[in-house]
């Protein structure tokens, strides 16, 4: 998220809480939560180490944190880091992406942030998706639109570059933090075809905010327009809401 005083030039709205109309985490992470109940085993799939936990406004910090709304949250990753997660009841080191570390119909509720455009293998990633969630389980993940500006562009810089570009765009982004991307689970059709007749699948297309613009507060205000007025296909980003069919 940009600075306060960047963001609220953009967003005045957000002198109010620290959060604007659209933001993305808000809008998604409400819709999470809202599917959190008592008892319940939730997976973060891609968990990372939890910088959410730094993030300045109290209420987006807390909408992330799932711990405490069901009985367990497990994390799994390829970073070691991730044992750092304080968001996470218990961490599992992903030692084969294609081979989790998860039971058997043991989730009742997959997260997966920012992680689609990072799969390499689509077939792979929805099998233990599938095996891990016990039936009428749910899938929630947020992803970038391969037909977005921002994959768009992401795409025609080789991945060994993405740090240093991220780096110079986006405030506050480590470079431990950016891993090779693949965008093979990034188009509404994709992840339809990819999660097929196994889910019963809703896609919310969201514009989000600019915060690739935050280098520069011209930028990023021309941004914020431009971000109005993006058709949906074009949108940045969109939410999965999946349910495993029994």
């Amino acid at each position: 998220m940009a600075n306060p005083s960047l963001h609220q030039s953009a967003y005045p709205e957000a002198r109010f809480g620290g959060f604007s109309r659209v933001d993305g985490t808000v809008a998604f992470y409400t819709r999470v939560r809202a599917l959190v109940h008592p008892g319940m085993k939730v997976l973060d799939v891609g968990c990372g180490r939890g910088k959410s936990v730094e993030n300045a406004v109290p209420f987006r910090r807390d909408l992330r944190n799932l711990r405490g709304l069901g009985d367990h949250v497990l994390g799994i990753d390829v970073d070691p880091g991730a044992s750092e997660n304080p968001t996470l009841d218990e961490f599992r080191l992903m030692e084969d992406i294609e081979n989790w570390p998860v039971e058997d119909a043991s989730i009742d509720l997959i997260l997966s942030d920012y992680v689609l455009e990072h799969v390499e293998d689509p077939d792979a990633y929805v099998r233990e998706l599938h095996r891990v969630l016990k039936p009428g389980g749910i899938f929630c993940a947020r992803t970038p639109n391969k037909l977005g500006y921002v994959a768009l562009v992401a795409q025609v810089v080789p991945n060994h570059l993405h740090a240093k570009v991220v780096g110079q765009t986006q405030e506050n982004r480590e470079s431990h933090d950016v891993f090779p991307t693949f965008y093979k689970m990034n188009t509404v059709g994709a992840v339809r075809k990819a999660l097929g007749p196994a889910f019963e699948t809703e896609i919310v297309r969201h514009a989000g905010e600019p915060t690739y613009f935050t280098f520069s507060p011209l930028a990023y205000r021309f941004g914020a327009v431009m971000h109005r007025m993006l058709p949906g296909p074009l949108q940045n980003q969109f939410f999965v809401f999946a349910r495993k069919r029994r």
